[in-house]
């Protein structure tokens, strides 16, 4: 066995434990908190059109009251297209920045804005520095520790696409997928200047 397959199997097994321990600490089972999270995405999804299917032409409607278009069979992202972007797609291994904002879903409550939930990011604030990640390369951390969910809107459009994303936590940041926690994320993408 070679050593990045017991680093891998090391991290596992601490992620297993920190989600036993989570969920034995706040009295509820791993199976109810994603229970939560999957009621949470729905309650805020049914205030939304929300497409199954992403376009066979990957032409997406565009704006604000376009849909949310489902991303992966199993229902953990979905993708509203603000702005399509232009130029070029990002390539394996490119170096992509991003700013965003998110907000908590499972604090979102029927009818209510999500933009007045308390939101956290750098989308808002040019004093912050840039996030990056290098596009479909999960073995740097900088890539690793965004989620999977982050680089899904890059594998159906150019750089300098603007979106919004509900992203459920086990395509979240790797630091928190034992909160089961799901996000909706305001995300502009970003060529390396370098």
């Amino acid at each position: 066995m070679n050593i990045m397959n017991k680093i891998c199997g090391m991290a596992i097994a601490a992620l297993a434990m920190t989600v036993a321990m989570t969920s034995c600490e706040s009295g509820r089972s791993y199976a109810e908190l994603l229970e939560d999270e999957n009621m949470s995405v729905n309650r805020f999804l049914v205030g939304q059109r929300v497409e199954s299917s992403i376009p066979a032409d990957t032409v997406f409607e565009i704006g604000p009251d376009a849909p949310y278009y489902q991303l992966d069979a199993d229902g953990n992202i979905y993708m509203q297209v603000l702005d399509a972007g232009s130029g070029e797609k990002a390539e394996e291994g490119q170096v992509v920045y991003f700013r965003f904002t998110r907000y908590n879903l499972s604090f979102y409550q029927l009818g209510g804005n999500v933009f007045d939930l308390p939101s956290e990011g750098n989308n808002d604030n040019m004093q912050e520095a840039p996030t990056s990640f290098r596009y479909q390369d999960y073995n740097v951390p900088s890539s690793s520790a965004w989620g999977t969910g982050i680089q899904m809107p890059l594998n159906f459009l150019p750089l300098n696409c603007d979106v919004n994303l509900v992203v459920k936590s086990q395509y979240g940041w790797n630091s928190e997928i034992s909160y089961v926690q799901p996000y909706l994320y305001r995300v502009r993408y970003y060529k390396s200047r370098i």
